[in-house]
Parts: structure tokens; sequence; C-alpha cells
């Protein structure tokens, strides 16, 4: 993963890269790779199975850490994990936990590493048992987006009841690293809920956007 420039510096990467365009006040201006991030993905409904899968995971692996940690390590973190494929990682053996385990791009935690296992394992038990993951994921929200209105980020809320149902219903399926501030915060990155800021730019295209 090449080297993240720091936040006052010029990110190559991202050559069209606007400061001063109205976002949440979560995302440091200056920050080319975060407001990527914002401006292109957060808050964007997802209703592809793998890929809120993976979202899921993601936001597991932020569980006492900083997002921006994740972001910057996330393309290792695909990589190693195979795009967290639940089809791939639901077998991964010993050895590849102690390859994870061996790689100093990923958050090499032993608890992360073996929750990821049994997540993927989790989502192919539901799969067999015919449920959609992602049918299942929206129907906390009634399968389309909550909107909401928030004059800043800072007054949306770091749980919901709905975050709490998803999360109570995600443990007692055996999912691992599913409280339910990490469901929130989930639910949040792919759009279930809009918790853009009402000035941001991205708040009328996430309002509008039903479906990826």
């Amino acid at each position: 993963m090449p080297k993240t420039p720091k936040t006052n510096e010029p990110d190559p990467r991202f050559p069209n890269h606007d400061p001063d365009l109205p976002r949440c006040g979560w995302v440091p201006p200056n920050d080319a790779l975060y407001c990527h991030y914002h401006d292109t993905e957060w808050g964007r409904p997802i209703r592809d199975s793998k890929a809120l899968f993976s979202k899921l995971i993601q936001d597991g692996q932020q569980a006492g850490l900083a997002w921006i940690t994740i972001l910057r390590k996330r393309d290792d973190l695909l990589k190693a994990y195979d795009g967290f494929d639940p089809d791939i990682v639901a077998h991964y053996t010993d050895a590849d936990r102690l390859r994870l385990l061996d790689n100093p791009g990923i958050i090499r935690s032993k608890l992360k590493i073996n929750a990821t296992i049994t997540n993927a394992q989790k989502y192919l038990d539901m799969r067999d048992a015919g449920e959609d993951f992602s049918d299942y994921l929206w129907s906390f929200v009634g399968s389309a987006p909550v909107q909401n209105a928030w004059e800043n980020f800072s007054d949306a809320p770091v749980k919901t009841a709905e975050s709490e149902a998803l999360s109570k219903d995600l443990k007692k399926r055996g999912f691992k690293f599913v409280g339910p501030v990490i469901c929130y915060a989930f639910m949040q990155a792919v759009g279930m809920v809009n918790d853009h800021a009402v000035g941001c730019h991205a708040y009328g295209a996430c309002r509008d956007r039903r479906v990826v």
C-alpha cells in the first residue's frame, strides 16, 4: 500500500481533491484519503451481500481504533483476507491464522482474526439456510435508508434501537465484534442510515440514492 502523505501534503492519488468542499465535520479537509472515502463511499447504500459482509468486518476491525487506521490499512487488509470473501475466509486454517498474525500491514489481533473467520462461517450458515444477508441486514431499517437531518454530525447518535436490535440478533447467531456502536457505524457507512449533515455536499446524493 502506498505511504499516505501527511495531511498538509498533496496526495498524488487524489489530484482533484478539494479541501473546501462542504463536508461532515468529522472529515479532516486536508486529508485527501479520508475525504475521498467520505465523498465516494460513506453513506452510499450498498445492497450486495458480500460487499456488506466485507464492510461489517472492516468496522469490526476498527474496534478500539480510529477509522483512519483501518482506512490506511484497508488495501493490505483486503489483500490479506482475500477481499473478506466469506466463501474463502470461512475455510481458513491454522496456517492462515499464523500468516495473518505475522502480517505487519494489518491489525494483528488474534481475537479479530478468529472473529473474522467465525463471522464468515456464520455468513455461510445463513446462506445455506436460505437467508439473504443483504435482505436480513436491511430488514432492520424497513428495507430503505433512514433519512436523518442533522445540522451537525455531532448531533448523530452513536447507537440506536435499530443498531441494538441488529447487534443482539447477530450475536445470537454467533457473530463477533458486532456491538451496537459498531453496528451503527456500519449502518451509517453502508447507507442504511443517512447521517451526513444537511450542509454536507453528500447529503442530497445519499438521500436520493436508494440502491447500489
